[in-house]
């Protein structure tokens, strides 16, 4: 038996009958199951048990077999020493804690909810098309989806969080380099996001603040660290890039000692590395402070104008540096910037206000909702078993649906599938 399945019998109290009793015949009652530990430590934090008409309050540690305990080592760690009750699928010894006190224990083989077992063995056997309960999703009613989807949702922003959290560790508390480092990746796409990302990271931010009002100079910057300003071409633009971050690396001794190479295959040439690094230097050539002016902004308009910008002149004839085309101006998209909007804007607002412990989950509900939703495959495919994403809010839940409980078959924390094993 799945230990998974055992924190679910457990939480949900999934027992035959309430007559419960450890293997040494003692009568006990839940108060509180505990808390779900999802670090390191027993399994179950602060639960209130009353054993042999006696209140305990303490932790709870679940097994398949009772001999875990020592296989893991539990009775030579102080952490276990306050587990007042040890629950386990099968008992198949005494178990004791540091002090040499025994742990009571709870035998599941013959107490657990047979309905539910067999409701649970039934639904892992279904046949798989792509996820376990694509054909009973339409079973749930509209207010559970959207009530389990934004809850998904936050859940993903509270992963990011953590990310965005260790990056300021290592960018000593520096909100605008932590910015850089993500709008960055975010420009580079699927395809050229962790180069991008790389090419961000070789860049010290204080280079960037120093140099922005000059935007020759921070394209070369950008483009120099891409390894875009390696070759030969006589255009003067180039040649005046080129010099630019000569002059750079020479001021501030500028070191590349990592080989970045920028993707340019199988991408449409508004996507070309070039371009996206262009119109990124024009943004932090026009923007005085980009990352209060995010934390600021309320309204999709807001958005649409701080990151109305476009690539320099060159690049309306180009999309290359050794290749001319007909003219076009190289303005960030409508999509592009609602791309930007989820994947940095709305993670690092929330990082942000979340450490100023200011609310404002309704205000990002609201930018979310009024952003159209991804198109990819897993977006697709949820759609063609009835699961629609009404817009990004959706989409973004859907890919955390996807990632941490779908293809983990984690269906036992999700709230679809204990609706569907409830019934």
């Amino acid at each position: 038996m799945k230990e998974k399945v055992l924190y679910f019998l457990w939480k949900y109290h999934q027992f035959s009958n309430f007559s419960l009793k450890t293997t040494d015949n003692k009568i006990i009652e839940i108060n509180k199951s505990g808390i779900q530990n999802t670090n390191a430590g027993p399994d179950f934090l602060n639960a209130s048990l009353i054993i042999d008409n006696q209140k305990w309050v303490g932790n709870v540690e679940i097994h398949q077999k009772s001999s875990d305990w020592y296989l893991h080592n539990h009775h030579l760690d102080d952490n276990y020493n306050a587990v007042i009750l040890h629950v386990v699928w099968e008992h198949d010894m005494e178990v004791y804690n540091k002090s040499q006190l025994p742990i009571p224990t709870l035998e599941l083989k013959h107490t657990a909810n047979e309905d539910f077992l067999k409701s649970y063995t039934d639904f892992l056997s279904y046949p798989k098309k792509w996820i376990l309960c694509e054909n009973q999703l339409k079973k749930i009613d509209s207010f559970q989806v959207d009530n389990w989807l934004e809850k998904l949702y936050f859940e993903r922003l509270e992963r990011k969080y953590n990310e965005i959290t260790e990056l300021l560790l290592t960018y000593k508390n520096d909100w605008e380099a932590v910015l850089f480092l993500m709008i960055s990746k975010s420009f580079g796409t699927k395809i050229n996001g962790d180069v991008f990302l790389q090419i961000a990271k070789s860049i010290d931010f204080k280079l960037v603040r120093k140099e922005k009002n000059n935007l020759l100079v921070l394209e070369s910057l950008f483009f120099g660290k891409a390894g875009l300003l390696n070759e030969d071409h006589l255009h003067a633009y180039f040649l005046k890039l080129k010099k630019s971050y000569s002059y750079l690396r020479s001021k501030y001794q500028i070191i590349d000692k990592e080989k970045i190479r920028c993707n340019f295959f199988r991408l449409r040439p508004s996507n070309f590395p070039t371009i996206r690094l262009a119109q990124l230097a024009q943004l932090y050539h026009q923007r005085n402070s980009l990352f209060l002016e995010l934390m600021e902004a309320k309204s999709m308009n807001s958005f649409y104008k701080i990151f109305n910008v476009q690539a320099s002149e060159f690049w309306d004839t180009h999309y290359t540096f050794n290749k001319e085309t007909s003219r076009k101006t190289k303005s960030l998209t409508k999509s592009f910037v609602d791309m930007l909007i989820i994947n940095t804007v709305i993670p690092l607002k929330f990082a942000y206000y979340q450490q100023q412990q200011v609310y404002i989950a309704d205000e990002l509900i609201a930018i979310m909702q009024a952003i159209k939703p991804e198109k990819n495959s897993v977006i697709e495919m949820y759609d063609s078993i009835n699961l629609t994403a009404k817009d990004s809010l959706q989409s973004q839940a859907l890919l955390q649906l996807k990632n941490e409980y779908c293809d983990k078959i984690n269906c036992l924390e999700c709230s679809f599938g204990k609706f569907i094993l409830g019934k």
